[in-house]
């Protein structure tokens, strides 16, 4: 008797309905969906059943009217895409930008801009490099973000890559380092660093035709090799950027591309900006990328929202502020789950 290979019998379970439900508000056709049931395993009755409960469900149909509403939405985002294209791709540069001009088409419009001439009395300008580092604060204990290259999402698990050295070691490793990515000081590192450092921020001076110095939070140090990595990502805050060392390179896509850039966590995505695999994601074929090179004396504006990618094109030292004088609090409406 020739042997019969029965094939194990499925059922649909919860999973099951949330794949059926996923794929008809994804406008699935019930007929495919259907079959792709069956070749599961799941019974002719069973499959009809659960697909005519499943169209007839008063939850799917409340599902239905929440995708209609965020299809209007992303009109909206596309719309906004569309303008930005018609406007030239490079990133302005401004020189010493006066304040009601940035308020008015860069700040609000949520356009990045380059402001030159607004460093020019910072001792920090002159002043910083490795011998100048040690020599004020050589002996404090600092944290970095350390490790990097044994962990493909390192910013995402940036808690576990923290490090304790002394900051005359660390100046020496970053002399010595050639091109690395596997340890950088960050903003992330401040709550640590601020006090440690605190000679150094003798050198900087708050920008007051843009940043309110009376505020608790003065700024974020970021310091470390050529080819350091900051991924695309996009911040809740508007952000400046200003360039003490060394050239960076800045990627950067409007917040209105959000549905093309693969957002699939918090507010990061996995798309690399060194090499953009298109096989991978297609989607962003479309996408208006800016790019820009910061210098040293040079602030970078970055628009809440905006996605951007950083990478040192020499040894780095920025200072970064959110301290406007405007409204920078837009942390309140974030979404609280963050899988995306």
């Amino acid at each position: 008797m020739a042997h019969v290979e029965l094939r194990p019998v499925v059922h649909v379970d919860n999973e099951w309905r949330r794949w059926i439900a996923e794929n008809l508000l994804l406008d699935g056709l019930p007929q495919a969906i259907y079959e792709q049931m069956l070749r599961a395993g799941i019974a002719h009755e069973e499959a009809v059943l659960e697909l005519q409960q499943a169209m007839a469900s008063p939850y799917l149909l409340g599902a239905q009217r929440l995708k209609n509403r965020l299809a209007k939405r992303d009109w909206v985002l596309d719309t906004q895409c569309r303008m930005n294209r018609l406007r030239d791709s490079h990133v302005p540069q401004r020189h010493q930008l006066p304040r009601d001009e940035f308020f008015d088409s860069y700040y609000t419009a949520g356009r990045p801009v380059i402001i030159t001439g607004m460093m020019d009395d910072w001792p920090a300008m002159t002043r910083w490099n490795f011998d100048y580092f040690k020599q004020r604060c050589g002996e404090r204990e600092v944290e970095i973000q350390f490790n990097r290259d044994a962990d493909q999402h390192y910013e995402l698990r940036k808690t576990a890559h923290r490090k304790t050295m002394l900051f005359g070691d660390y100046v020496e490793l970053v002399r010595n380092a050639g091109l690395s990515n596997n340890f950088y000081m960050t903003a992330y590192n401040e709550g640590m660093n601020r006090t440690a450092l605190a000679d150094l921020w003798q050198d900087i001076v708050q920008i007051p035709e843009y940043l309110d110095g009376a505020g608790s939070t003065q700024g974020f140090l970021w310091f470390g090799p050529t080819g350091t990595i900051t991924p695309f990502h996009h911040d809740l805050t508007n952000n400046f950027m200003a360039q003490v060392m060394g050239r960076k390179r800045v990627l950067l896509m409007p917040a209105c591309e959000l549905a093309q850039v693969y957002n699939h966590e918090h507010c990061f995505t996995h798309v690399d900006g060194r090499q953009v695999d298109l096989a991978r994601y297609p989607r962003m074929a479309d996408v208006q990328m800016l790019s820009c090179v910061l210098h040293p004396g040079q602030v970078l504006f970055l628009p809440v929202g905006w996605w951007h990618f950083v990478e040192a094109l020499d040894v780095s030292v920025t200072v970064s502020f959110t301290n406007f004088r405007w409204d920078n609090d837009f942390t309140g409406s974030y979404p609280q789950q963050q899988g995306f």
